[in-house]
């Protein structure tokens, strides 16, 4: 049997990859974390499969539950939302997995950010004014971050940030981050994304708290801080398509 890590996406069945949605509809049991993942799209499994909420149990139980597939010789579906390889909690997992010498693999998923900016209707990454998106997070109750990663470190560097697990510490991301963006520097908290009571909350690392407290948002929520996000439209052309840029499969520039 095979354990099969499954990216959902941020919660649209239809963002369901092919092979995604192929998966589950052949795998006896699904293990899915209802808490970020819908229950539409898993609903793909077949019929008579043990289709299990993960949200209210812990690391040992979801390994129970494997270890007694394993058994039987059946497939899982352990299904994650967003892409698992971010902040999927698949490594421990796994490790378990690989002492008890079960196979598993990964199929990606759509990520939340990717969904957010679809759904807003941008690019990420404009010329000349950030071409780096910094995926992190906030630690608040969760895993401590490492010494280095600080929102303040990388602010310095002008990216993109999409930030996970922050929509309770607002003020607090406003304080670390004003000084390198600046108070009015766009920002989109971006709720339950792919969802059909999505939300996107626009304004300022000023005002954005003030804003997500009326709507009353305090969890399932990203952060996307950036120039990028404001109403940008004097920025320069990619060089990918520029005519005058010559490259391997447009060897010879244009007009010439």
């Amino acid at each position: 049997m095979t354990v099969y890590f499954i990216g959902a996406g941020p919660g649209d069945p239809e963002l369901l990859t092919k092979k995604a949605e192929r998966v589950i509809g052949e795998c006896p049991v699904c293990l899915y974390a209802g808490s970020l993942v819908p229950p539409e799209v898993v609903a793909c499994a077949p019929e008579g499969a043990r289709v299990m909420d993960t949200a209210p149990m812990t690391l040992d139980d979801t390994h129970a539950e494997i270890k007694a597939a394993h058994a039987k010789g059946q497939d899982v579906a352990r299904v994650h939302s967003g892409d698992p390889s971010l902040y999927g909690a698949i490594a421990e997992q796994i490790r378990r997995l690989r002492a008890d010498d079960i196979p598993y693999e990964i199929i990606p998923g759509v990520p939340a950010y990717a969904a957010a900016a679809a759904a807003l209707g941008q690019e990420l990454t404009v010329p000349e004014l950030a071409q780096s998106i910094v995926l992190t997070r906030v630690s608040m109750k969760s895993t401590a971050m490492p010494s280095g990663e600080t929102l303040e470190n990388f602010a310095r560097t002008g990216a993109t940030l999409a930030i996970h697990l922050g929509v309770r510490n607002l003020r607090e991301i406003e304080r670390q981050l004003s000084p390198h963006y600046g108070a009015d520097c766009p920002v989109v908290v971006a709720y339950r994304v792919g969802w059909p009571d999505q939300i996107f909350i626009r304004g300022t690392l000023s005002d954005i708290h003030a804003k997500v407290r009326v709507e009353k948002i305090t969890r399932t929520a990203l952060i996307l801080v950036g120039p990028v996000l404001g109403d940008v439209r004097d920025f320069k052309d990619s060089a990918l398509y520029d005519p005058a840029m010559p490259h391997v499969l447009r060897p010879k520039a244009s007009g010439k």
